[in-house]
């Protein structure tokens, strides 16, 4: 291998690595939404982070506790997933798109929400780490429909160990 080829294959590297990082930054987002992670959605955020979710904007640091409590007033329980992921990096600035499917078990469970769409970040390496800096949030589609089947003793039960468990 000669020095341009290594040279090259070094930037591929950190391009992967950087690739990896912003993605894996996107995932714990979702998580941290899921899991009502106060600490976990804060650190996906710089300080001077800012989240844009249609009218209500939020500092980074502050975005969690609102969030928590929108979802909470709600629903019962919530998943955020990622799906399309893009991601054009220019030095220690990404532009992201993050396609995602949110889906929303209401109070009492007998209706849900499926909202998809998507994540508009720009994202910046700060002292080595990736993190947001703009997310804008939109929505692109918005369902309710029937979740009482949810109420099914089939849905209710914890299964045993076993044949069709994981344990």
């Amino acid at each position: 291998m000669d020095d341009m080829q290594l040279a090259q294959l070094g930037r591929d590297v950190a391009y992967l690595k950087d690739r990896l990082a912003i993605q894996d930054l996107i995932a714990r987002h979702a998580r941290g939404h899921d899991r009502h992670d106060v600490d976990l959605l804060t650190s996906a955020y710089h300080e001077d982070g800012v989240d844009e979710h249609g009218h209500a904007i939020n500092p980074g640091p502050l975005y969690a506790q609102w969030s928590n409590a929108v979802h909470a007033a709600g629903s019962d329980q919530h998943l955020h997933n990622i799906t399309t992921h893009l991601c054009e990096i220019d030095g220690d600035v990404a532009h992201c798109e993050s396609y995602v499917m949110v889906s929303l078990l209401d109070r009492g469970g007998q209706t849900a929400r499926i909202i998809n769409g998507r994540y508009i970040d720009r994202v910046e390496r700060r002292n080595g780490e990736w993190k947001i800096a703009l997310r804008r949030s939109t929505v692109d589609t918005l369902i309710t429909g029937d979740a009482s089947i949810l109420q099914h003793p089939r849905f209710d039960r914890v299964p045993q160990r076993g044949v069709g468990s994981l344990g």
